[in-house]
């Protein structure tokens, strides 16, 4: 327990180090002498923007000032506990403990996930890649992992469109997914996944190796992107399945291409065709944010000269079934033997990871300043 509340402190001594402490106290005192002065709302743009930053700050204060005093406390339990050899106080305190590690977790989410959407909800489409029924059938387990992932961690989600293969699977699907954290928990699963497995669909029985894209968009505000109407190419086509008695009469489903960028998003779940509109240009909004800030971040690599083109084939993680059973994410080097658990919606694993990646280029770009 000793080397657990070791590991904490030095964690949480980091933390202070790469938000500034006492620097962000400082200009919490100083936006809160702003906010006295009469003139303050003469600029309400500005004003909003500054209420919401003194409002982030007080948060990050909160939360690292918060686990500091439970360390102590622990702290300061553990050592009785040892002091008068208490069983009973020392499984207190290592519940204490257990707790602590799981609300430094917490508090990783709340601290590192700060962008301007983290917070909020995203869309997540997939799309089958190379692989042929092998890859639809692919993008459908990973539509169920993200689903089952989504309900676990307390999220709404909603299919709002889906597209099935012509044999199994499904070509592409668009989940809608609602909850605090929902867009930068899940962002870092953009990217390709490659699936390696005896095909269900090879008489001979061979290893195939398949992928499929995901793509999570942050569901922007509406006045975040304007589109013009001259730039839009809307579709109508009926809804459901391949055919059958899913096949609707009316042609309530609703695909939209935006022309300049050659975007494509499709709607088909909701109850009408203007419903399904609406949803599709939510979607193409996020699509179109989405685009905006990865051409910002190209033009900054270009200028440190580190840009390198994304192919298809660079998948961000590997889920093998044959001839042994391990998924590896290629970007944290995390693996993990239980495909199974990962399949069934078990990513935190990688999540975690994923997020302690960012904590370390926050760090190392803070040595690199002092």
């Amino acid at each position: 327990m000793d080397e657990i509340l070791k590991e904490l402190k030095a964690r949480l001594h980091q933390w202070e180090e790469i938000f500034e402490l006492e620097g962000m106290r400082q200009r919490i005192a100083e936006l809160e002498g702003l906010m006295s002065r009469p003139d303050f709302w003469d600029d309400k743009k500005r004003a909003r923007e500054l209420i919401g930053e003194l409002e982030s700050l007080k948060e990050r204060v909160k939360t690292l000032e918060n686990l500091r005093e439970q360390l102590e406390e622990a702290e300061v339990l553990l050592d009785l506990a040892e002091e008068e050899n208490d069983p009973r106080a020392r499984e207190e305190a290592a519940s204490l403990i257990s707790s602590l590690e799981q609300r430094f977790r917490e508090a990783r989410i709340a601290l590192f996930l700060r962008g301007p959407y983290d917070r909020g909800d995203c869309f997540v489409s997939l799309n089958a890649g190379a692989g042929g029924t092998d890859a639809q059938d692919w993008t459908e387990m990973l539509l169920r992992m993200y689903t089952r992932f989504c309900e676990r961690a307390g999220f709404k989600v909603r299919l709002l469109d889906e597209t099935p293969g012509e044999e199994a699977g499904i070509k592409s699907a668009t989940l809608e997914v609602k909850g605090p954290y929902a867009y930068g928990l899940l962002k870092g699963e953009t990217g390709v996944h490659r699936l390696v497995r005896i095909s269900p669909f090879d008489a001979a029985r061979r290893r195939h190796t398949s992928f499929a894209s995901v793509t999570v968009t942050p569901i922007v505000p509406e006045e975040d992107i304007e589109i013009k109407e001259e730039d839009l190419k809307i579709e109508t086509f009926r809804a459901g399945g391949p055919g059958g008695q899913h096949m609707q009469k009316n042609e309530t489903a609703v695909r939209i291409t935006h022309i300049p960028t050659g975007i494509t998003v499709s709607c088909q779940n909701e109850r009408s065709q203007h419903q399904n509109k609406e949803m599709a240009l939510r979607i193409l909004k996020a699509r179109l944010r989405a685009l905006m800030e990865e051409t910002r971040a190209k033009k900054i690599e270009e200028l440190r000269g580190e840009l390198k083109e994304i192919e298809w084939g660079n998948q961000i993680r590997s889920y093998v079934l044959q001839p042994y059973q391990l998924v590896r994410d290629h970007r944290t080097g995390v693996e993990v033997g239980n495909v199974e658990a990962v399949l069934d919606g078990d990513l935190w694993p990688f999540i975690w990871a994923w997020l302690e990646r960012g904590e370390a280029e926050m760090r190392k770009k803070k040595e690199e300043v002092t």
